[in-house]
């Protein structure tokens, strides 16, 4: 069967910058006595909230470091606030995630009170500090440094790139990694970047097999991971773990950057690289991630609001460190939810609306503790109507699961550590032990019932046909010169539909998928 780990360990993101909008092309200049200043008002908004993209050597198209780079950007920076178009923060929060960015009413009122204002400066005296950044390693010397053996070129024009470069670690043992900092070589072109860790060798098979450094796979790095450390986005700072915390690095994994790449209009290099820190203390807790998804997926043209669902119980207690929804380009909304043993609910996330562009790793000021027995339940919608302005089909088209683009997924990624587990005592505690999901994921069952849409007991040829339509999605092979999803499905119905012409039951279904099933 298809793998239920399509693992996207999505870069954790401080994406606090504010693009470029139009800006109001009323020139009228608003001056009231009790007028906000930069240097009493903006400026601490500005350095905390924009500054960290905002700043010489980062994506955003512009610096605001400095009263002069705010003040000629006034009217835009009211704009985006006011639109709410930046900064990008898609999570409903109640005040429990770490690096919230988000502005208050207040701040947005000032913004644009200020701009309305003519952007004045104030006593700048009294104007708080400029921050600085230093270029090198923000976490301090890395023990150990990796990158690809060559830089990759990015071509000027066209769609955007995913590429994985593998980073061979040859480590004679395994060892806890304690700290992360990904450094994007070129941040004109690298949108976000992702880190999994391969111990199968099969990154490797596909290295440089097209003649480039890397090989390309978007979605999902093209193998089954045995972990992750993390990523990189616009405005990220490296990672540091609680102490007694760390990420597992298995003796002689591979190291295999996924590099997401935007054209800019111009041919570009790039070498990025990662440094990581490792445990010099006792580790207590492996830190690891599991995640509630649904890969049956099939959407309708026109449906703008299909809903998916999926959940897990918890067979021990955990503690939840953060959460990552993902979705693709029709996502837009998720929430997650936990019921506890005694009736008691908690929302662990809600994302809405959705943007595919501005992923996000929300992590809890307070990591949540969930007792044995605790339900977890997801929901999505997604929009596949004309009326989406992210739809990539015009007019809409039925969109599947898979790992192009226009494909979709439903994941929520969490990473956790278990309470039972205490390294440090000899205490350790299996993955498999950990979430057990309730359905699955993608039984022969579940395929059968899901696409028997007419539910009667039976696989007609349009439901097969969508059936193996969904398989070639999936495995990425939709697309590509295969068989047709119809003719697939009339001679599976020949060869193995012998209680009613026509159709397949169950179990003929079954026979069929032992035979050409995708393993």
């Amino acid at each position: 069967m298809i793998s239920s780990r399509y693992s996207i360990l999505i870069a954790s993101a401080g994406l606090l910058c504010v693009a470029a909008v139009p800006g109001s092309r009323n020139n009228r200049v608003v001056k009231h006595k009790t007028s906000p200043t930069f240097a009493k008002d903006i400026a601490p908004i500005i350095y905390s909230k924009c500054a960290p993209c905002h700043h010489a050597g980062e994506v955003a198209p512009f610096t605001l470091t400095s009263y002069q780079d705010a003040k000629d950007k006034a009217p835009t920076i009211a704009a985006a606030v006011k639109g709410k178009f930046m900064p990008p923060w898609q999570a409903i929060t109640h005040g429990e995630f770490k690096d919230e960015r988000i502005l208050t009413k207040a701040q947005i009122d000032a913004i644009d009170a200020w701009a309305a204002a003519g952007a004045p400066a104030g006593n700048m005296s009294a104007a708080p500090k400029p921050p600085s950044y230093t270029p090198g390693w923000a976490m301090g010397t890395p023990d150990f440094i990796g990158k690809p053996s060559t830089e990759f070129t990015v071509g000027a024009e066209g769609a955007d790139e995913y590429r994985c470069f593998v980073i061979p670690t040859n480590f004679p043992e395994g060892r806890f990694v304690t700290g992360v900092e990904c450094r994007p070589g070129n941040r004109h072109v690298v949108h976000h970047l992702l880190v999994y860790l391969d111990s199968s060798g099969v990154a490797r098979k596909k290295e440089g097999k097209d003649g480039k450094p890397g090989y390309s796979s978007f979605g999902g790095p093209g193998f089954i991971p045995v972990g992750s450390l993390g990523g990189w986005a616009p405005g990220l700072q490296f990672q540091t773990l609680p102490p007694g915390d760390g990420l597992w690095l298995p003796k002689g994994a591979d190291i295999v950057l996924q590099v997401h790449y935007h054209k800019n209009g111009k041919q570009e290099t790039d070498l990025s690289q990662i440094g990581l820190k490792f445990a010099k203390g006792t580790i207590d807790k492996q830190v690891r991630w599991e995640s509630v998804d649904n890969e049956l997926i099939s959407i309708k043209p026109g449906d703008a609001n299909y809903e998916v669902k999926a959940d897990l119980d918890l067979p021990q207690p955990v503690t939840l460190l953060d959460v990552i929804p993902h979705m693709h380009l029709l996502g837009h909304d998720m929430t997650v939810d936990a019921t506890f043993p005694d009736g008691t609910k908690r929302e662990l996330i809600h994302v809405e609306p959705y943007d595919f562009n501005w992923q996000t790793r929300y992590t809890y000021k307070d990591p949540i503790h969930l007792p044995k027995g605790t339900h977890i339940a997801m929901v999505a919608h997604y929009d596949n109507s004309s009326a989406n302005p992210h739809n990539p089909n015009n007019p809409p088209k039925k969109v599947l699961f898979g790992e192009q683009t226009t494909n979709e997924m439903c994941f929520a990624f969490f990473s956790y550590t278990f309470d039972t587990e205490h390294i440090s005592k000899g205490v350790k505690v299996s993955k498999e032990q950990g979430f057990e999901s309730r359905h699955k994921n993608l039984t022969i069952d579940s395929i059968f019932d899901f696409f028997d849409t007419n539910h009667d007991g039976k696989l007609n040829t349009d439901e097969l046909a969508d059936i193996v339509e969904f398989f070639q999605s999936a495995t990425g092979e939709s697309g590509k010169k295969t068989v047709s999803p119809k003719l697939a499905a009339s001679f599976l119905i020949s060869a193995y539909g012998k209680s009613e012409k026509g159709s397949l039951s169950k179990t003929e279904f079954k026979k069929a998928m032992e035979k050409y099933g995708n393993d």
